[in-house]
């Protein structure tokens, strides 16, 4: 249970705030590539409680803007995206990518104004389908990119998938630390069906071993399979906001997520599915992108979306699935088949993260010892977002960006063998082109 002051420390995120300032140390996965055309229109962007605009320049490069114009505030999601600056439709100011003022064809023609003028801007990067910003206090000296093993495989081996999640950052992430629920939750009532065969559905009781990493925190659980060997599932936390979910003999992939703050109670969910070493199956893409059979797989397939208006920040990222409709629970098929009934595995991950509102009073909890991997991933990020904010100590992982090159594990050992020993580590250890190494 946590007290009110470390829920609010940590589900605040906007500027000022404790978890807001510590989240704008790193580069945060924001946008698609292909979300953002060359001079086609701005997009509107929410991250850490500020309101922007995205947009990709003539000469390809990308811009985050305030979406306010400096001069009067006109919403610059109006503006024209020409000749590598977005230009106010209300008295023509121009901005580059970098905020500077380029023209102010209403302003006399000597005028010095443009000058001493600068929307507030963030750098952003691209890296095989992804855009990334920087937010933080480093101006000069920018930080490196996380090197993450999804966002550094080639095209074919990966699977990348956005949505808005209507609840808490902290709400979403905790989800996917926590192995206990995994067999309840996605599970099958009735004899049909993978779910009933998969190795951590047979043990339904695990037991926990919590590890800090200089990353964040590895959670492995624990569970006896009939021939007396342990099976080992280890879920990975890595600073600030990514989890990594192992993979499984019926769905050889490394999956996991970014889950970003776009404000208190909204997190834009980005989705990561790869294969280590060779290229994913066409038949599991099109599962992720049309879903089976009426029901959603990890990721949200294209009828899941709904088309917003374009005045809402993330359009076309929201889904049907929301606390208005309980997201489309079927109780006859609770009762018959499914032991949730909810339709698919992110729908009833976002059912029970966000069903009862955006932030839930954590001083209602009641933990116990299937909870401690959720427990320790609280005290990492409390404790690190204190050090920055109090003593101005910054986590390794900004640094240096190999540390982010981890892998979750799914491993049958003898009781003697360690999961975190050298067996395990080298399976935990990420290296491009390298295969899992072991059968998951």
């Amino acid at each position: 249970m946590l007290s009110r002051e470390d829920n609010e420390m940590l589900v605040r995120v906007g500027p000022g705030s404790g978890m807001g300032e510590f989240f704008r140390l790193f580069w945060i996965p924001f946008l698609l590539s292909k979300d953002l055309v060359a001079d086609g229109r701005a997009r509107r962007v929410r991250l850490l409680g500020e309101d922007l605009v995205a947009f990709r320049a003539t000469d390809d490069t990308i811009g985050l803007l305030d979406h306010a114009c400096a001069h009067r505030g006109a919403p610059l999601a109006f503006a024209r995206n020409e000749e590598c600056g977005l230009r106010c439709v209300y008295h023509g100011w121009k901005f580059d990518i970098a905020g500077r003022v380029t023209d102010m064809p209403a302003e006399p023609e000597r005028s010095r104004f443009k000058d001493n003028v600068r929307l507030k801007a963030y750098p952003c990067r691209e890296r095989n389908g992804v855009v990334w910003t920087y937010m933080g206090p480093e101006k000069d000296s920018l930080p490196p990119l996380p090197n993450f093993e999804w966002n550094l495989v080639s095209p074919e081996q990966v699977h990348l998938s956005l949505r808005v999640q209507e609840c808490n950052w902290l709400q979403a992430l905790e989800g996917d630390i926590d192995s206990a629920h995994a067999a309840f939750l996605h599970g099958r009532i009735d004899q049909q069906g993978r779910m009933k065969r998969m190795l951590y559905v047979r043990d339904r009781r695990p037991t926990f071993d919590v590890m800090r990493q200089e990353f964040g925190l590895s959670i492995a659980a624990r569970r006896v399979l009939e021939d007396g060997r342990i099976y080992w599932r280890v879920n990975q936390f890595v600073l600030p906001f990514y989890t990594l979910t192992p993979p499984q003999s019926s769905f050889p992939e490394l999956t996991g997520h970014a889950w970003v703050p776009i404000d208190d109670e909204n997190t834009l969910v980005l989705m990561f599915s790869y294969h280590p070493n060779e290229p994913l199956y066409d038949k599991t893409r099109r599962l992720f992108e049309e879903g089976y059979k009426g029901r959603e797989s990890g990721h949200p397939s294209h009828g899941a979306l709904r088309e917003d208006a374009a005045s809402r920040p993330y359009a076309g990222y929201w889904t049907r699935f929301t606390r208005e409709n309980d997201f489309k629970l079927d109780y006859e098929s609770q009762r018959t088949t499914w032991f949730s009934g909810i339709p698919g595995l992110w729908v009833q991950d976002a059912a029970c993260q966000s069903g009862l509102g955006p932030i839930y009073d954590r001083t209602r909890e009641r933990l116990g010892v299937s909870d401690s991997g959720i427990v320790m991933a609280r005290r990492v990020l409390l404790e690190a977002a204190k050090a920055y904010r109090q003593h101005g100590r910054v986590p390794a992982t900004v640094s240096n960006p190999d540390l982010s090159m981890v892998r979750a594990v799914s491993l049958q050992l003898t009781p003697q063998e360690s999961w975190s020993g050298p067996g395990g580590r080298q399976h935990m250890t990420a290296e491009l082109g390298k295969g899992f190494g072991y059968t998951p």
